[in-house]
């Protein structure tokens, strides 16, 4: 079964990133994130990339174009953004990797997708509620991606894909520093449980 969830593993190290990333892809979640605010970001995107474990690999927090190809050259194919910048999702689409963009109005959402992005990342989602996510999906192409990101979890995974929402990046309640790889596995498989729940009782 696909979910389309991302895991992000902000302040992860290069050390801990492996095993954390196998009790994830065993839990279910086969889309990794790590922000290039963590330690030593470019080693730990190498690392995962040659673990060939098929999930898909990528930079979060990714805010120019030079970061861009530095995550391509470490072996990331996926780069997530907290904003809708028209360089960075140009480059990503250029170097044949995934664009997430982040974005909150409708005017954001629309110059990400003119930029070639596909998949959005509504962020930070609490702001915008279920009511402010069927407002903008109206208003978006309807095969246009939207992934909600920031005060999501399996207590409103239900109500927010019932509002239009295609998955979830799911950060602190998955994933904190420090935290062992069987922290992160028990973590996961509640998550990806409640998910395939809500999922399959989709309206």
């Amino acid at each position: 079964m696909t979910r389309n969830l991302i895991a992000i593993l902000r302040g992860i190290t290069p050390d801990e990133v492996a095993g954390v990333a196998e009790a994830l892809v065993n839990s279910g979640i086969d889309r990794i994130e790590v922000p290039l605010n963590s330690p030593r970001a470019f080693d730990s995107i190498e690392r995962l990339a040659k673990m060939q474990t098929g999930a898909l690999i990528g930079a979060g927090t990714v805010l120019d174009a030079a970061a861009v190809a530095r995550v391509a050259d470490a072996g990331g194919k996926m780069i997530v953004s907290p904003n809708a910048d028209v360089d960075v999702i140009r480059e990503t689409i250029r170097l044949g990797m995934q664009s997430i963009p982040g974005a909150l109005t409708p005017s954001e959402c629309v110059t990400a997708l003119r930029a070639g992005a596909t998949t959005l990342k509504l962020f930070p989602s609490f702001i915008l509620g279920t009511e402010g996510l069927k407002a903008i999906r109206a208003v978006l192409p309807e095969e246009t991606e939207l992934l909600m990101v920031g005060g999501v979890g399996p207590a409103n995974f239900s109500a927010y894909l019932n509002a239009g929402a295609a998955g979830f990046g799911i950060g602190t309640s998955l994933y904190r520093p420090g935290q062992t790889a069987d922290e992160v596995k028990e973590r996961a498989n509640a998550l990806v449980k409640a998910y395939d729940a809500a999922s399959a009782g989709l309206e």
